[in-house]
C-alpha cells in the first residue's frame, strides 16, 4: 500500500492494487464477466451483480486515478467525450455553464450540439481573463475550464476560476487532459471535479480510448455513480486493463515529454519559417507566470503558425518523417495535426478565427522519440517549405 508521503511516481506504480489474496497477482486480472452468481435472491456475493456496475479491473483503475488526483473517488468511462456527457446529465434543463471559448472541438460540439438541445445553457467566455472570472452570470451553475486548453494552449488560473465560481456558488470542473496528476492537481485548488481523455497521456501508447471524471467531495460520488451506472458508459475491463498498465510509467514519461517539448518549442521559436509559437513553457507565452505556478512543467504539446496558412502547413506535415499525421495526442509516438480542417473542423470557422486557431495552425505532441532526431525531422520538413 502507497501513501500519501510516497513521491508520485512511486504512486503511479501502486496506486490502486494490492497483490491478490487467492493468487498473490501482483497486476489485477482482466475480469472479464457480464454477470456474477447471487446466493440467494437479492444477495449477490460480496456486492458483485453485474458487470455494467462492479468490476474489479475497472475499480483497480478507478482507485489508481483517484489516488493520483487526491479524489473522494474516480469513475471511468468508455471515452473523455462519455465522462463529459456524464457530467452534463447530472445538471437539469435550464442550468448555466460557463465554458472557456478555446475548447477540444468535440467538447464544443456535444455542448452545442446536444446537450443544449435538452436545456442547458452554455456561455463560451475567455477564462484567462481575470476580469471575466470575477463576473461570472450570478445563475452559473458549473464553470468548465481546460488548462492547458486543446489546441491554443491557453493557461487559465484555477485558483482564481475557483474565487470567481464560488462567488456565485457554481462549481467547478477542470479538464486536466494535457497536464495529467503528474504536472497539476486541480483538487489542491478547490475545484469540484476533474476530467480526462485517458485515451491521451494516461494510457499513453495510442491502444485504448477512454475517459475519467473524479469527485473531490464524498457526497458527490453517489450522483455520479446513478448516472453512470444508468447511462452505461462504463468503459470494459480490457480497456481498463490497459489505461491501468499505462499509468505505472505516467511519471517517467511525463518527464521526457515535456523536456523534449521544451527543446523543441524553443528551436521552433528561433525558426524563420516559423510565425507563431505557443508553449507554457516559454517566457514569451501570455499565461507563463500562472502556468509556472500551479504546474509543475509543461506538457508534452506545442503549437506553431506557418504564415502560409493550411497550403504550407498540409506540406510540412506531409515531409515530416517521425511525426505521424493523426488526430490524438499524448502517446508514446509523436503525432502532428492541423487543428482548423482536423481535431477542430466541428467548430464554426468565424468562432475558431475569433478566438486564435488560425488555418496554417499546427499541433505537435511531442512523443519519447530522441529529441535531437525529432528536431532535425522538423528542421528538414521546414527546408522543404520555407
Amino acid at each position: 500500500m502507497t501513501s500519501s508521503k510516497d513521491s508520485f511516481g512511486t504512486r503511479a506504480v501502486h496506486a490502486g492494487w494490492v497483490p491478490d489474496e487467492q493468487t498473490g497477482a501482483v497486476m489485477p486480472p482482466i475480469c472479464m464477466t457480464s454477470t456474477y452468481v447471487q446466493d440467494a435472491p437479492a444477495q449477490p456475493r460480496n456486492g458483485f451483480e453485474y458487470s455494467r456496475t462492479q468490476n474489479v479491473t475497472r475499480f483497480a483503475l478507478q482507485d489508481a486515478l483517484a489516488d493520483l488526483e487526491g479524489a473522494a473517488a474516480g469513475f471511468t468511462f468508455t471515452s473523455g467525450m462519455a465522462a463529459i456527457h456524464t457530467l452534463m446529465l447530472m445538471l437539469k434543463p435550464g442550468d448555466r455553464i460557463v465554458a472557456g471559448n478555446d475548447l477540444y472541438g468535440g467538447t464544443h460540439r456535444l455542448f452545442t450540439k446536444i446537450a443544449a438541445r435538452f436545456g442547458l445553457i452554455f456561455d463560451f467566455v475567455d477564462t484567462t481573463d481575470p476580469a471575466v472570472l470575477a463576473s461570472l452570470p450570478s445563475d452559473t451553475r458549473l464553470l468548465y475550464i481546460e488548462t492547458p486548453s486543446n489546441p491554443l494552449l491557453n493557461v487559465t488560473s484555477i485558483e482564481a476560476a475557483v474565487k470567481g465560481a464560488k462567488r456565485v456558488g457554481a462549481e467547478v470542473a477542470v479538464d486536466n487532459t494535457f497536464a495529467t496528476p503528474a504536472l497539476q492537481n486541480p483538487f489542491d485548488f478547490g475545484v469540484d471535479y476533474i476530467i480526462h481523455s485517458t485515451t491521451k497521456y494516461i494510457s499513453g501508447h495510442s491502444d485504448v480510448v477512454g475517459g475519467a471524471l473524479l469527485v473531490r467531495e464524498e457526497g458527490k460520488k453517489e450522483d455520479v455513480w446513478f448516472h453512470q451506472n444508468s447511462a452505461g458508459t462504463v468503459n470494459s475491463p480490457f480497456d481498463a486493463f490497459l489505461t491501468l498498465r499505462g499509468v505505472r510509467t505516467l511519471a517517467l514519461r511525463m518527464e521526457r515529454h515535456c523536456e523534449s517539448a521544451q527543446m523543441l518549442a524553443e528551436f521552433l521559436q528561433d525558426h524563420s519559417s516559423i510565425s507563431k509559437v505557443i508553449y507554457p513553457g516559454l517566457a514569451s507565452h501570455p499565461h507563463h507566470a500562472i502556468a509556472k505556478d500551479q504546474m509543475r512543467a509543461f506538457g508534452g504539446m506545442v503549437c506553431c503558425e506557418l504564415p502560409g496558412g493550411i497550403p504550407q502547413a498540409t506540406a510540412f506535415v506531409k515531409h515530416l518523417r517521425l511525426f505521424t499525421l493523426a488526430e490524438s495526442l499524448g502517446g508514446v509516438e509523436s503525432l502532428i495535426e492541423l487543428p482548423a480542417p482536423m481535431t477542430h473542423a466541428s467548430v464554426p470557422a468565424a468562432h475558431r478565427r475569433a478566438i486564435g486557431i488560425e488555418d496554417g495552425l499546427v499541433r505537435l505532441s511531442v512523443g519519447i522519440e530522441n529529441a535531437e532526431d525529432l528536431r532535425r525531422d522538423l528542421e528538414q520538413a521546414l527546408a522543404q517549405v520555407s
